[in-house]
């Protein structure tokens, strides 16, 4: 099957495509026709080589972990699913392989694309679980360490790439259990009513720092801490406390069990999509390269199929 290939760890310009072999399915697993894929700021850390110790993965790799696609098998044990179901999910980091044709799956890491929905938005509903909803600020599903606890003592929070794509279902769930809201991009969208509260350019005082972007942003993240205040990363696991400030890496093992929660979300129009560009797999090079310059103006996604 055709898919993006990573032999050596370096940039954007270290992918091509390529054809690899589909893994075996076993008894619990399905095979996946993927249709759409996102790309995440994660995605480049390991493809830099940076997650090693975290998210250890082996040459010759295959990137990306959120999808969205069509079952085509089922393995002997599943009985919940069937061929043919319009399915969304997310691969564990280690083992990527979203940037391809097909790949294989355990059955019970998928969630069905409710009816009338595009493979895009499934796609991004799992995706704004993942960083909207997770680590430090979700307050129950996830498997998350260190800020976890803190979620709900604090009031003041600012977000990291909040304001656009999927991201903005995270302010929009930690609204739900009483935070005030604070994002750190002003809005780019074309409709000014996409992201309401977003936009805020002048951020003091604030207890908890959720970081999605990493380098210079977690860098000045510092500045707007007030006293005792943390940031919590889900990109740089070597951070450090600094002046009296924490500083931890948070992640989660799964998105599955928040799955459904995000599709009603989603129905009910609580979780907003944004788009910014959707390239073929054959330009996942581009697009990989359009994720690291920061501008993307909501989520890059990855077509597998013409």
């Amino acid at each position: 099957m055709k898919a993006a290939l990573v032999t050596t760890f370096g940039g954007p310009d270290v992918v091509s495509i390529g054809t690899t072999a589909l893994s075996d399915p076993q008894a619990n697993d399905v095979t996946v026709r993927v249709e759409a894929a996102g790309i995440n700021p994660l995605d480049l850390k390991i493809l830099a080589g940076y997650m090693q110790q975290v998210f250890p993965v082996e040459l010759p790799y295959v990137p990306g972990s959120d999808f969205s696609g069509v079952i085509e098998a089922v393995g002997a044990n599943v009985t919940h699913l069937q061929a043919g179901d319009r399915v969304f999910g997310r691969t564990a980091p280690s083992k990527g392989g979203a940037f391809a044709q097909r790949l294989v799956i355990a059955a019970d890491d998928l969630c069905i694309i409710p009816a009338g929905n595009e493979f895009r938005a499934g796609r991004d509903v799992a995706h704004g679980v993942r960083h909207g909803a997770s680590g430090a600020l979700r307050c129950r599903p996830f498997a998350a360490r260190g800020a976890r606890a803190d979620s709900r003592r604090s009031r003041r929070r600012r977000q990291h790439g909040g304001a656009v794509g999927a991201r903005g279902g995270g302010v929009r769930h930690r609204h739900r259990v009483g935070a005030q809201r604070r994002t750190g991009e002003k809005p780019r969208c074309r409709r000014s009513d996409r992201l309401p509260h977003a936009g805020l350019r002048s951020v003091r005082d604030i207890d908890l720092v959720l970081d999605t972007m990493g380098g210079e942003t977690l860098e000045k993240s510092w500045q707007v801490l007030r006293a005792g205040g943390r940031i919590a990363t889900l990109l740089e696991f070597g951070i450090e406390p600094r002046n009296g400030h924490a500083g931890e890496a948070v992640f989660f093992t799964s998105a599955t069990p928040s799955l459904p929660e995000a599709v009603r979300h989603f129905q009910a129009g609580q979780l907003q999509i944004v788009t910014d560009s959707i390239f073929p797999l054959e330009e996942t090079r581009a697009a990989l390269e359009k994720v690291a310059t920061g501008h993307a103006r909501g989520k890059v996604l990855i077509r597998t199929r013409n």
